[in-house]
């Protein structure tokens, strides 16, 4: 099955989506539980009922030949992601606040003991997908959440300083732990050349965030590229390029690892239908 970077998709049949829906249902009641289990982490306002379910969708489309169990590594990683980003961006009232955060994560990443909600849960990631790639790039997120954090009230970048900063998204520190949990073995053979591909996806979905978000971020106080300087058709026409690249950088993958590809391609196309009508979080 394909599917265009726009967002257009050929017809599904309604087996198909009831399936996928269904899945996302259960994955989204786990997500609750979870976060039922570190309240202090996830407060009602923004990670509401609505919020939990997006979260759950986006697993259950990528991959809608998975299970909930499946799915579990990929849907907890992106709900932690979006925890230690609130922290970081409106929690966090210093610098040194935003260091020692991103120093605690790491140590528990690397095999200290959790003493905080945000480091508690990503030890449960650590001992479910934990490896030495997943660490490297857990390191690259938070390093790039902390540098977004600085631009906040210093020196502000130009498109491309900001696109080569996408780490910030955690896109690829979630598609890492989904490969690390349920990758086939030659998606694991060649992870490099994988994570490569998802880190262009990842540079798309920072655009298709920031223009479809714009108003709640430039609200909200986050760094943003068209609060950062770039025009609207600028980022449109470098999206454009982006979802070209990507996909001319998937095609090849549908041979070896037809499932890994499929989850790129619906990382494209999945989050630009959505973004087209709705947000992940809830009101803060």
């Amino acid at each position: 099955m394909t599917s265009g970077v726009d967002g257009s998709m050929p017809a599904v049949g309604g087996a198909e989506l009831g399936r996928t829906c269904a899945l996302a249902v259960e994955c989204a009641r786990e997500l609750a539980r979870d976060a039922g289990r570190h309240p202090e982490l996830f407060p009602g306002r923004p990670f509401d009922a609505g919020f939990h379910h997006s979260l759950a969708l986006v697993g259950a489309f990528g991959s809608p030949w998975a299970t909930a169990r499946e799915l579990r590594a990929v849907n907890r990683a992106a709900l932690w992601v979006f925890a230690v980003d609130l922290l970081i961006d409106h929690v966090a009232a210093s610098r040194d606040e935003v260091a020692e955060l991103v120093g605690e994560c790491l140590a528990v990443a690397g095999g200290a003991a959790p003493r905080t909600p945000a480091t508690r849960f990503l030890a449960e990631l650590r001992d479910e997908a934990g490896s030495p790639a997943w660490h490297e790039q857990l390191e690259r997120m938070l390093t790039a959440m902390a540098r977004e954090w600085d631009w906040r009230s210093g020196d502000r970048p130009d498109l491309e300083t900001y696109l080569d900063n996408a780490d910030s998204t955690g896109s690829s520190f979630v598609n890492l732990a989904h490969w690390s949990a349920t990758g086939d073995p030659w998606t694991l053979a060649n992870l490099d050349r994988v994570r490569a591909i998802g880190d262009e996806v990842q540079r798309y979905l920072r655009l298709l965030n920031d223009l479809a978000t714009r108003d709640r971020e430039a609200g909200w106080g986050d760094v943003n590229a068209l609060t950062l300087g770039a025009g609207p058709a600028e980022v449109t026409a470098r999206m454009g390029e982006l979802s070209q690249r990507a996909g001319a950088l998937i095609e090849p993958l549908r041979e070896s690892a037809p499932r890994t590809a499929l989850y790129l391609e619906r990382q494209l196309t999945f989050n630009t239908g959505f973004y087209g009508l709705s947000d992940f979080w809830g009101a803060l």
